[in-house]
């Protein structure tokens, strides 16, 4: 039995690991994987009305299609400033506007492009453990400081620490899913 202290500690723990994988699943949705996806223009911010906004918030966003993302703009006058920040966010995306849509074709990636994105999921993927890790030292620092406050026992404290690395391992085996998945995705032709 663990005091209540430590387990205040191991939640918190798990909620900031539980952030990282989080980040880790919202990045992943911004890296290609040969399939057209609304997700990649989600932050797309356009100069609408004298403020930036979301793409979203003045277009409609859709898929039709594995190789096409359109975007139909609720005021015909946001046409332009559209396809500028699209143009702006440097995606990678060349947008074609026709007086009423904007369509972006997705051309299919190489194999040398695929290698550079899983590449870049691996290092999103370290970069999501590292976060992990960092939240493992901090919480294994606030244990040892909690239990030499509050003069607890060298059992309870082990025991606290021995859950805190299986709360590590069960995250970090998170992400090596959550990376296998990536690349399998992203090397499919």
């Amino acid at each position: 039995m663990i005091d209540d202290t430590l387990k205040s500690i191991l939640a918190e723990t798990r909620q900031q690991m539980h952030k990282a994988l989080e980040h880790l699943a919202h990045e992943f949705n911004h890296i290609r994987a040969g399939r057209a996806s609304t997700s990649m223009v989600d932050d797309v911010r356009v100069d609408a009305y004298g403020q930036q906004m979301p793409l979203n918030q003045v277009a409609s966003v859709s898929a039709p299609q594995s190789d096409l993302i359109v975007i139909q703009p609720w005021d015909k006058g946001m046409l332009a400033p559209i396809e500028r920040a699209i143009q702006a966010a440097n995606l990678g995306l060349n947008p074609t506007n026709d007086g009423t849509l904007i369509r972006i074709a997705i051309p299919p990636l190489t194999e040398e492009r695929r290698k550079e994105l899983a590449k870049a999921a691996r290092a999103q993927g370290e970069e999501a453990k590292i976060s992990i890790r960092n939240a493992r030292r901090s919480a294994k620092d606030d244990i040892k400081k909690a239990a030499d406050a509050e003069s607890l026992s060298e059992d309870m404290r082990y025991e606290s620490e021995d859950r805190l690395q299986n709360i590590t391992d069960e995250y970090v085996g998170k992400v090596d899913e959550m990376l296998d998945k990536k690349e399998t995705d992203i090397m499919a032709v």
